[in-house]
C-alpha cells in the first residue's frame, strides 16, 4: 500500500503468534510517524506508546521506518491499522492484519466399517472452525478421489468444511488407506487416515510338488491347494470331476497323494474352497503317460504331440504335459504308425536286394562254361547236355 512517500504492507498472521507491523518512509524530511489501531487510537507516537497493551513492543524506531510488533493475536485484533506521517498535509497508509484460525484436526467417517469386495462405500471428512474456510482433497493409496465440498458459515463467523466421497471397493484394496488432506493457509499436512478392511472370496491356485515335469505309470502325484481369501477359508475339498477320486488318494487338508499312478486315473482333479463370500475352486488335469523304455536297436523315432490351452477354468496338468487328451493319442498313434512303415521298408529292401542277386548268378551258370554260343544258351535256358548221360554203379 503507497500513499505518497509512505509505505506499509498487509498482515496475515495465524491466531495466537506475533504480526510486525512496519511503517517505512521514502525521503523523509524529520516528519513525526505514529501508529493507530482500527479504532484510531494511538499505538506508537515516535518511539513513545501511549497505549495501554503490552503486546505492543517497538522493534524498530528511526527517522524512515516505525516497526511495532503485536504478540498473541487473537480474532479481536483484526482490522485495518494506520501509519500516519504528519506533513501538511498529514498523509496516511493502511496495512490490514487478517487472523488465520486453523480448523479442528480433521475427522473421516465411513458408512461401512468392514466392506466386500464389489460395493460401494462412502466417506464424509470434516475441517471445523476455521477462518477462511479450508479445502479438502481426498486419496486412496496413490490414487485422488474427487470428494463434493460443503461450506458452512457459523454463528461466530467460522467456516466448518465437509467433503464426502464414494467408490467402489475390490480386494486389492483391502489394507489400503483412504487419506483426507486439509489445506489451509494456517497450517501443512494437515490429515487424517482410514484403513480399509475389504472381504473377499478365496483365490485357489493348484501347486505340483511332484513329479517336476510328465507323470508316468507307476510314480506318485503330490498336489497342494493354496486358498487365500478374507475370512481365511478354514477348509478345502478335492473332487474329481465326472468320476470318483480314487480310493487309495490321501487327502490332508489342501494336499492330494495318489501312489503308483496308471491310465484309469487320469481325468481332471478340482480343489474347492470356500468363505462366507463365495466359493473358488482350480482345476488340475492329469494325464498319466507310459513307463520309459530302452531306445529299440533298429530305428529310434521322436515325436512331441502339440500342447493346447483350455479354454475353460486354469489348470495344470503338470509340467511338459498335454492340456487334452485326444490331441495325445492322434500324436502317439501316428508316430507309431511312422516308426512301423519305416522298418518294414528296411526289411523288403534287403529281402529283395538279396533273391535278385540269386536270381542273376543261376541265370548265367552253365554259359561260362559253355564251347560255343549254342551250348551256352541252352544251358542258360535250363537245357542238359548231357541228358542220356550214362550212370554207373558199384555193386
Amino acid at each position: 500500500v503507497v500513499s505518497q512517500n509512505l509505505v506499509t504492507d498487509n498482515v496475515a498472521v495465524v491466531e495466537g503468534e506475533t504480526a510486525i507491523i512496519s511503517c517505512r518512509v521514502k525521503n523523509n524530511d524529520d516528519s513525526v510517524i505514529q501508529l493507530l489501531n482500527p479504532n484510531r487510537q494511538t499505538i506508537y507516537f515516535r518511539d513513545m506508546r501511549p497505549l495501554k497493551d503490552a503486546r505492543f513492543q517497538l522493534v524498530n524506531f528511526s527517522e524512515n521506518e516505525l516497526r511495532v510488533s503485536l504478540s498473541n493475536v487473537s480474532l479481536s485484533d483484526e482490522g485495518r491499522y494506520v501509519c500516519q506521517l504528519y506533513t501538511d498535509p498529514p498523509q496516511e497508509a493502511y496495512a490490514d492484519i487478517t487472523v488465520l484460525i486453523p480448523p479442528g484436526n480433521p475427522i473421516i467417517e465411513a458408512r461401512e466399517e468392514v466392506l466386500s469386495e464389489g460395493n460401494k462405500t462412502e466417506m464424509t471428512c470434516s475441517a471445523m472452525s476455521s477462518k477462511p474456510a479450508a479445502t479438502i482433497r481426498w486419496m486412496k493409496g496413490n490414487k485422488e478421489l474427487a470428494g463434493k465440498p460443503r461450506v458452512e458459515l457459523t454463528y461466530d463467523k467460522m467456516y466448518t468444511v465437509t467433503s464426502r466421497v464414494a467408490f467402489t471397493v475390490s480386494k486389492e484394496d483391502d489394507g489400503v488407506p483412504v487419506i483426507c488432506i486439509v489445506d489451509h493457509p494456517a497450517v501443512k499436512d494437515f490429515r487424517a487416515h482410514k484403513y480399509l478392511e475389504v472381504q473377499y472370496k478365496p483365490e485357489v491356485k493348484i501347486v505340483v510338488e511332484f513329479p517336476q515335469g510328465l507323470t508316468r505309470e507307476g510314480e506318485n502325484l503330490e498336489l497342494t491347494c493354496q486358498a487365500k481369501g478374507k475370512p481365511q477359508p478354514q477348509r478345502v475339498n478335492w473332487l474329481k470331476v465326472d468320476d470318483d477320486v480314487p480310493s487309495h488318494a490321501v487327502i490332508t487338508g489342501g494336499d492330494l497323494y495318489i501312489e503308483n499312478l496308471n491310465k484309469s486315473y487320469n481325468g481332471t482333479y478340482r480343489c474347492v474352497a470356500s468363505n462366507p463370500l463365495g466359493e473358488s475352486y482350480d482345476d488340475y488335469v492329469l494325464y498319466v503317460y507310459g513307463k520309459l523304455t530302452e531306445p529299440h536297436e533298429c530305428y529310434s523315432f521322436n515325436y512331441t504331440a502339440p500342447s493346447t490351452e483350455p479354454a475353460a477354468h486354469d489348470s495344470r496338468a503338470g509340467e511338459g504335459a498335454p492340456r487334452t487328451v485326444d490331441h495325445a493319442v492322434i500324436g502317439g498313434v501316428v508316430a507309431v504308425v511312422v516308426f512301423a512303415m519305416l522298418c518294414l521298408l528296411i526289411v523288403l529292401g534287403r529281402y529283395f536286394a538279396r533273391h535278385k542277386g540269386t536270381y542273376f548268378t543261376h541265370e548265367a551258370k552253365g554259359a561260362d562254361d559253355a564251347a560255343d554260343a549254342d551250348t551256352a544258351i541252352i544251358n542258360a535256358e535250363g537245357g542238359h547236355t548231357n541228358s542220356d548221360e550214362k550212370k554207373e554203379y558199384y555193386i
